[in-house]
């Protein structure tokens, strides 16, 4: 496929940025990859390896580590947001500071604020000036950055209110092992991605009981049906959450050995307390912080989320993993098909919080 070569800044040199900036520079493009720690970026560029968080993978190269985020921005029209949910406000409050010509902002990460329950997409639109900004694309799906580093065949979304820059991130990034799909739902493919980790979480504690996969199977298809009614009261399109960033991300995200919102959760189901298991991640586990939000949002939209609740209850309540599942197990009984009809016809009132 022939392409216009392209220089390209990647915010953010974990093991999602890294993966992406290898999606990138397979399709020739200029791939700059911007990180504040001055060794990782020097392994990076005299090395071709990224050890702390792919450590099997040979980086192209046509990647170019950067420290000085000036440097990595000069020239760009594009930049791939890759860092933490936490992050994301400090790091574009240093870029409008060193880059003043308008850019194209692809954020890849999956979370909500919490306190001000903003989407990604929104957080960017409130702290970047408008005069700066031409566009935001949000590219999400069931992605492991192990597996696409290693070019295993991986299918994701972008999304974004400008579809002409939805379809322009679309080119950028498709090839033979990395296939990009796009969908106008901007809305539901953040809360998709964001709330999956809350019920990935849930289902590595359930593994950690021991509780086996009868178990987990409930929790993905009850999770699916919960993130979905929020989703919905949000503005989401409910056929967004069958596709690729819904059950698509949340089937990933619960079942494989490297989430880390699962391996998290699976640590917590084992005993361990939520700060000994923080502490070994090394990474963030985005669904901890999301999982206060989607609370806050539960009682903001007044729609019921019992498994976002129990994890709530064990997270930050201090109650015992074993106790909040078993609760989950003996609330009062419903309908699941009344549940299933009222989410995909949008038709929310006192009968549509059972779960």
């Amino acid at each position: 496929m022939e392409r216009n070569r392209e220089a390209i800044a990647v915010i953010g040199a974990g093991s999602w940025g890294t993966a992406l900036s290898m999606v990138l520079a397979d399709n020739g493009h200029d791939v700059r990859l911007w990180g504040h720690n001055a060794e990782q970026i020097d392994e990076i560029n005299t090395f071709r390896t990224n050890k702390a968080y792919l450590p099997e993978v040979q980086i192209p190269k046509g990647i170019h580590g950067y420290v000085d985020l000036q440097a990595s921005l000069a020239g760009v029209k594009t930049i791939i947001l890759a860092v933490p949910t936490k992050a994301i406000r400090e790091v574009l409050g240093k870029m409008v500071k060193v880059h003043r010509k308008p850019l194209e902002i692809v954020h890849v990460s999956k979370g909500i604020e919490p306190d001000s329950l903003l989407r990604i997409s929104e957080m960017i639109e409130q702290e970047v000036p408008h005069e700066l900004l031409s566009a935001v694309v949000v590219l999400s799906g069931p992605s492991h950055a192990e597996e696409v580093s290693l070019r295993h065949p991986t299918t994701v979304t972008v999304s974004s209110k400008d579809m002409s820059a939805a379809e322009r991130v679309q080119e950028l990034f498709i090839n033979q092992n990395f296939r990009v799909y796009t969908n106008p739902d901007v809305i539901g493919v953040e809360i998709g991605g964001a709330l999956k980790n809350i019920i990935a979480l849930a289902a590595g504690i359930s593994d950690g009981l021991g509780y086996g996969d009868n178990a987990k199977a409930a929790l993905i298809t009850r999770g699916l049906a919960e993130i979905a009614r929020l989703g919905v009261k949000m503005g989401a399109s409910p056929l967004t959450f069958s596709g690729l960033t819904g059950i698509g991300d949340l089937i990933v995200t619960c079942t494989s050995v490297h989430s880390r919102n699962w391996r998290a959760g699976n640590m917590l189901g084992r005993g361990r307390s939520l700060q000994e298991v923080l502490d070994s991640m090394g990474m963030v586990v985005e669904g901890v912080r999301t999982t206060k939000a989607a609370h806050q949002l539960a009682a903001k939209y007044s729609v019921k989320m019992p498994i976002t609740e129990a994890l709530y209850q064990i997270l930050f309540d201090g109650v015992e993993a074993k106790n909040a599942v078993d609760e989950l197990m003996t609330r009062r009984r419903t309908r699941e098909m009344e549940d299933l009809e009222n989410i995909l016809i949008g038709q929310f009132g006192d009968s549509d919080n059972k779960f």
